[in-house]
């Protein structure tokens, strides 16, 4: 009996270090229930840190701890995950990547090794916006599920911080 309190009670440290884990700049904006076993989905607020002006809410899926009891797999979130990003305001573009594989702005772990959510950053210039992908990265079996969003720069106050990127569409 105290072997399997043992058991739970390190299972528990390991899942508070998990839901920890991440390397961002979010601010928690709210939950919301989806169950009686107190599974939830969290809203995140991203503000990208090359790009102020822009702001982009992320959405994740967050296991309870009944659902990890009664289903096993103590150390894995699912994949699941939605991200809008919005101009809140003028816009002044830093020192972003203009390569077509971006950049990663965001970045959370959902599971204690393998699996991580991360949101990426693209700049498509011959439509002069902003593109901003969701993804779970998966090192065993890669991972389908991704939400998008674009911020268009066309028609926006913005400033380029080292100056608009050659061939930048309405510039």
């Amino acid at each position: 009996m105290l072997k399997r309190l043992a058991s739970i009670g390190l299972a528990l440290v390991l899942a508070g270090g998990l839901a920890a884990c991440g390397n961002n700049t979010a601010t928690n904006v709210g939950s919301v229930g989806v169950d009686w076993t107190g599974n939830d989905i969290a809203i995140e607020a991203v503000p990208d840190p090359e790009v102020a002006g822009v702001v982009c809410h992320v959405a994740y899926f967050n296991r309870s701890l009944i659902d990890r009891l009664q289903q096993g797999n103590w150390f894995e979130d699912p994949s699941y995950s939605a991200v809008d990003c919005s101009a809140q305001g003028p816009i002044t573009v830093g020192d972003i990547s203009l390569a077509k594989g971006g950049e990663e702005i965001f970045k959370q772990s959902r599971s204690l090794i393998w699996k991580s959510l991360r949101v990426s950053r693209i700049y498509d210039a011959e439509n002069n916006a902003l593109v901003y992908l969701a993804h779970a990265r998966e090192l065993q079996l890669g991972s389908g599920k991704m939400s998008l969003s674009v911020v268009p720069l066309n028609g926006a106050d913005v400033t380029w911080s080292k100056g608009a990127p050659a061939g930048a569409g309405g510039v």
